[in-house]
């Protein structure tokens, strides 16, 4: 690892500037940074406002910006002042990216806008994350994803019998945050062929209807009748995992050989012989009854004998754990999807791995979450002197 914490990985080189604070931008910089990409956290003199969320063992290290914040350093300037100001500038300079999700409006105030400093910085890629599309009557609305996850349809789609609710997580920040890194990725190569940087932008309502509709989109697709939109098997209010004697199990089957298989297992072979039954076409139709033949089925053995038919008979299953109980599970335990760091204020810390495996430029986590201004003396004090 050089003097900057490089680890070598696909994007070691490449340094961000970082102006984003909650979710769905820190988490594209950490995903940027795990790559290997230099990322430099500007905060207020505050803080990213989630320093403050969460369990915490010291001041400004809750737990929620643990989690987003990894393989950055932190530099705190009062962008209010001209000093602050200045600094961000030098900043900049020598920047490939520069990533916020402050409003259109405030960063134009502030001079960090796309349209200035793409002029002014030919090779620079400005990515921005905001609420809505540019150019629309929304432009500079102010939102956090509860709010696009009930303007997108998501919560109405989860509705339960008290009416319309949003997801146990932070899925639009969440998702938007890994399209904004995938696009800045995007962009760096496009630099690479072109010479040239651009302006990004992640607008978060149209990026999380991208991804939340496709499926849903099903009869509109052929007549344009928005009454027929909507996947009828992930509808089914039966879909869910199966409980069994003891727990529950999740199965997922598409193919009639997949389904010839599990019956067969179950015991109950001539299900498939049923016209309701019998084909793909027909089981989407009466996905329902078909969900309810099972949970019947399922509840009359153990899941660890069901996990062992299943697993004999060569169809797509799993547990369905507890919060709690993932740090433990055995698939959790194999693939190492949580790890432990090491922080030399906060002591071990457990996290999440990287997810991603590159052959010859693998992710890495080289750099503990920074306390608030860890590195601004550090950082500021590489930067060439103003003339």
């Amino acid at each position: 690892m050089d003097a900057e914490g490089m680890s070598g990985g696909p994007l070691a080189g490449v340094r961000v500037v970082d102006l984003s604070t909650i979710v769905l931008g820190p988490l594209a910089t950490q995903i940027l940074g795990d790559a290997g990409a230099d990322v430099i956290k500007v905060e207020t003199p505050a803080g990213d406002p989630t320093r403050a969320v969460g369990p915490l063992r010291s001041a400004g290290m809750g737990a929620h910006f643990l989690n987003f914040n990894r393989n950055k350093r932190s530099v705190v300037l009062d962008l209010k002042s001209g000093e602050g100001r200045a600094a961000l500038e030098r900043l900049i300079a020598g920047a490939d990216v520069l990533v916020h999700n402050m409003r259109l409006g405030a960063a134009r105030r502030l001079g960090i806008d796309a349209e200035t400093l793409c002029a002014r910085y030919p090779r620079l890629i400005h990515a921005a994350a905001t609420g809505y599309r540019a150019g629309t009557s929304r432009e500079d609305a102010p939102v956090y994803d509860d709010i696009i996850q009930g303007e997108a349809g998501f919560a109405a789609l989860n509705a339960d019998e008290k009416g319309p609710r949003y997801a146990p997580a932070l899925i639009a920040d969440k998702i938007s945050g890994h399209v904004l890194a995938q696009a800045i990725s995007m962009a760096l190569y496009a630099r690479e062929r072109s010479g040239r940087g651009q302006a990004v932008h992640v607008p978060m309502f149209e990026t999380f209807a991208a991804f939340l509709l496709p499926e849903h989109l099903w009869g509109f697709t052929l007549d344009g009748d928005a009454g027929r939109m909507g996947y009828p098997r992930v509808l089914d209010p039966g879909r869910r995992p199966y409980a069994t004697r003891d727990g529950h199990v999740c199965v997922a089957l598409v193919s009639d050989a997949q389904w010839g298989r599990m019956l067969a297992a179950m015991g109950i072979p001539e299900t498939l012989a049923d016209p309701r039954f019998s084909t793909i076409r027909a089981r989407w139709d009466n996905t329902e009854a078909l969900s309810a033949l099972l949970a019947r089925e399922f509840a009359k053995r153990s899941t660890e004998e069901w996990l062992l038919v299943l697993a004999e008979c060569d169809v797509p299953h799993g547990r369905a754990p507890a919060l709690r109980e993932l740090p433990g599970d055995a698939a959790c335990r194999e693939s190492g999807v949580f790890m432990t760091m090491q922080h030399p204020s906060e002591g071990t810390l457990q996290g999440l791995a990287p997810a991603v495996a590159f052959s010859a430029t693998p992710l890495a986590v080289t750099r503990p979450p920074p306390r608030l201004g860890e590195h601004t003396e550090e950082v500021l004090g590489s930067l060439p002197r103003e003339n």
